[in-house]
C-alpha cells in the first residue's frame, strides 16, 4: 500500500475512534467538569505528526454535540489542533528511548492549552463564570486522560509493536 494511502486511512481511524470515543459517554465528554476518554489519543502526534489532522477532524464532529454549539466547534477544535501541533513537535525535537517520558513531555500541550483556553472561552462567552474552578478542573480531567490514559494506550502500542509504520497495516 503507498504512503499516502496509509497516511489517509490513518489519519481517517484516527478521527473516528476520538468521535466515537467522545460522543459514546456524552455526560462525560461535554461539561466544564469532562473526562473525554478520546483526549488520551492526543499523544499519538509524538509518533504519528498525521494524527494531528485525524484528531482535530474526529474533535470538529464530535463537538457538533456539544451543548456548548458553534463556540465548542470553533474553540475545541482549534484547542485539540494546537495541542496536537505542539505535541507533535515535541515528537520530532525531544529524542528518548524512554517512551513514558517522551509521553510526559508531550502531553503538557494537550493539558494546558484546554485547561487554560476552554475555561476563557466558556467565561468570555457568559456560558460559565468560575474561570480558575474550571481550569483547576480542567487540569486534573486532561492530566488523567491524557498523561495517564494516553500514556497507556502509547506505552501498550509499544509494547504490540503498533509504533513501527509498517506493523501498523
Amino acid at each position: 500500500m503507498k504512503n499516502s494511502t496509509r497516511i489517509l486511512i490513518r489519519t481517517a481511524m484516527i478521527a473516528a475512534v476520538y468521535f466515537a470515543a467522545t460522543v459514546a459517554i456524552p455526560a462525560l465528554s461535554y461539561q466544564a467538569i469532562q473526562f473525554r476518554v478520546g483526549e488520551a489519543m492526543t499523544l499519538l502526534p509524538l509518533v504519528f505528526p498525521e494524527a494531528t489532522i485525524g484528531l482535530t477532524l474526529g474533535c470538529f464532529l464530535a463537538n457538533i454535540s456539544s451543548p456548548f454549539g458553534w463556540i465548542d466547534m470553533v474553540f475545541g477544535t482549534f484547542a485539540t489542533f494546537v495541542s496536537c501541533v505542539m505535541t507533535a513537535a515535541i515528537g520530532k525535537i525531544f529524542k528518548t528511548e524512554r517512551m513514558w517520558l517522551k509521553c510526559l513531555v508531550g502531553s503538557v500541550p494537550p493539558v494546558l492549552v484546554n485547561a487554560l483556553m476552554l475555561p476563557l472561552v466558556w467565561l468570555l462567552f457568559g456560558i460559565e463564570q468560575v474561570y480558575w474552578l474550571n481550569v483547576g478542573t480542567m487540569l486534573i480531567s486532561q492530566t488523567g486522560a491524557v498523561a495517564i490514559l494516553g500514556t497507556i494506550l502509547i506505552l501498550a502500542l509499544k509494547k504490540a509493536r503498533l509504533l513501527e509504520k509498517s506493523k501498523l497495516y
